[in-house]
């Protein structure tokens, strides 16, 4: 196998500078100098611009930057925030703290593999009718006995109801000039699914946003990571200097371990751990 020489890039370009060559005295991302950007562009239209190679549109720059300021905190109930908050009052190092909460953020509940998926899941059926689809899977559906439903990624229920501000979120983002057949599409879905106690979820209005604007699903994960990376950041920073006994902490009543009720008990530490308290 022959390598590469080194590494080949359409996103950067740098010149170097006269005194160092290992120095950058300008740069230029998808041929634009960065210091006229700096000038006369939004940081939204950059972010657009480093992905997909070209300055977005008015109504483009508008739609996102709308999605960006709608889910910039997933909230403090988010498995992700919740590790940010756990962290930062934990004492770990502050530099720690987005890491460990984009970790939980890339999983596949509420998290950046659902969006992906979720791409996914609207561009395979965006010539198909969503009423169809919807009862579709309705049809075949069985609920867990458990927690919440997920009729298809980023559509389902939370807390055994619709989410009410992905919801609203969603309709606001469909009155854009920008917005396109996967968010259209997905509205429609949501509204048939009303019936079921289930709509949109987080990573689906997200991920619809992303397609309208362009976006390959390989990019979803990352994206919905960068957008909710200020609210997490936020509340691990809140509490890195506050005692422990800020957070909540599980009283033994209500501390409960369950039985094991699997067959397989490799050893009496897998027992133990299982055990009832």
């Amino acid at each position: 196998m022959a390598f590469a020489s080194r590494v080949a890039t359409q996103i950067w370009d740098e010149q170097p500078s006269p005194r160092n060559p290992y120095l950058a005295e300008r740069c230029r991302c998808r041929g634009y100098d960065l210091l006229e950007l700096m000038e006369k562009r939004s940081f939204v239209d950059v972010l657009f611009l480093l992905f997909l190679g070209e300055l977005p549109t008015k109504a483009q720059a508008g739609l996102l930057e709308s999605l960006m300021i709608a889910f910039i905190n997933p909230g403090p109930r988010h498995p992700a925030a919740r590790a940010a908050i756990y962290t930062g009052c934990g004492r770990t190092n502050t530099a720690n703290i987005l890491p460990v909460a984009l970790s939980v953020l890339s999983g596949e509940h509420l998290g950046g593999a659902e969006v992906t998926a979720a791409m996914r899941f609207l561009g395979k059926h965006q010539k198909d009718d969503p009423g169809e689809i919807a009862d579709s899977l309705l049809q075949h559906f069985v609920p867990p006995q458990d927690g919440d439903r997920r009729i298809a990624p980023g559509f389902g229920s939370r807390f055994n109801g619709i989410e009410p501000l992905s919801r609203r979120i969603a309709e606001k983002l469909c009155r854009l000039p920008q917005c396109g057949a996967a968010l259209r599409w997905g509205e429609a879905f949501a509204d048939r699914l009303a019936s079921h106690s289930m709509g949109w979820l987080g990573p689906g209005v997200c991920a619809a946003v992303f397609l309208d604007l362009g976006f390959a699903p390989r990019a979803g994960a990352g994206l919905f990571q960068l957008v909710c990376a200020p609210g997490l950041l936020a509340h691990g920073l809140e509490l890195a200097d506050k005692p422990v006994n800020s957070i909540p902490f599980l009283d033994e009543e209500h501390y409960i371990i369950e039985p094991y009720d699997g067959e397989n008990k490799s050893n009496s530490m897998d027992e133990a751990s299982h055990g009832t308290k």
